[in-house]
């Protein structure tokens, strides 16, 4: 986790692989055209899409590794952290990746709607496994919005078109979405799900600067139910305890702290610890690791 390419805007990834940029506030790459390239580990300040029929081996998302299939998309969003260090090796890859910065979205109706989009959340582990008839639709639409782009100069009118494009996409992704979701084993309690969002909201509304480290009493509380009831729930669920899943939650955030230049008191401060020596000794006790060493 030592380089990290920041992909602060749009066309930071489209330099990397040799794209051509295109708007000040989207990236539309093809693959197909720029391969091949080097893999990269990304912290992302930007939302993408990776439409690809074939992906790298062994990529990290959320912190955590895992393999996405042939003609799957995955889906990022400012502050994530996702992909493959650069090992040497040059990749051949095929399909489509869309950045766009949320300035894009600013004011308009989408802006709100990204919030019911739970594909980006570090929670949709699995891709998006798309249908070859929803290959098609979805990288034809890619097509001619990157053509609006090459062939227009940049205005109000150009960026009204580019996001009636970018909201057909991304409801072609919640269908994607929503059809994965309803094929999930139904033993799979819907209370884990409210659980991961309850922390996700917990720390994007910055409750935690008042609050400090959510407790599970907390959690169960906001979730109505006891913590004695949440805690059997999390461990038929997951093996675990709520108070571990807590602290793997916050650890994982206190990695992309660090990654994006906080220094350990900062990040202990901004994820709710009373002093970072508390911070300090859980990430040693999930990791393996302390802190320090895990910056390198």
């Amino acid at each position: 986790m030592k380089n990290l390419l920041h992909i602060t805007e749009p066309n930071v990834y489209a330099h990397y692989v040799n794209s051509p940029t295109l708007h000040p506030l989207v990236s539309i790459i093809h693959y197909d055209e720029v391969s091949p390239i080097r893999s990269s580990m990304n912290r992302y300040g930007v939302y993408g899409l990776f439409i690809q029929r074939n992906f790298p081996k062994n990529l990290t998302y959320g912190m955590k590794m895992f393999d996405a299939s042939d003609g799957s998309i995955i889906a990022v969003e400012p502050g994530q952290i996702g992909g493959k260090e650069d090992d040497g090796e040059e990749l051949f890859l095929s399909g489509w990746v869309l950045l766009f910065s949320s300035e894009l979205l600013h004011g308009t109706d989408l802006e709100a709607r990204m919030n019911d989009y739970h594909f980006f959340s570090y929670f949709a582990t699995e891709p998006l496994k798309m249908e070859p008839s929803e290959w098609g639709r979805i990288t034809q639409l890619l097509s001619q919005m990157r053509h609006e782009l090459q062939e227009n100069p940049d205005s109000p009118a150009l960026r009204s078109v580019i996001l009636g494009y970018l909201r057909l996409i991304l409801e072609y992704c919640n269908r994607i979405y929503l059809r994965q979701l309803s094929k999930e084993d139904k033993s799979s309690p819907d209370i884990l799900k409210r659980f991961h969002n309850l922390l996700r909201k917990y720390y994007l509304e910055g409750r935690q600067l008042e609050l400090g480290v959510p407790s599970v009493n907390y959690c169960a509380g906001e979730l109505a139910y006891s913590a004695r009831y949440l805690g059997d729930v999390i461990h038929k669920a997951t093996g675990g305890t709520a108070i571990g899943y807590i602290h793997s939650f916050v650890i994982d955030q206190g990695k992309n702290l660090l990654m994006s230049g906080h220094n350990i008191n900062e990040t202990a401060h901004l994820l709710g610890f009373d002093y970072p020596h508390h911070f300090t000794r859980l990430f040693k006790k999930l990791t393996g690791i302390t802190p320090s060493e895990y910056l390198g």
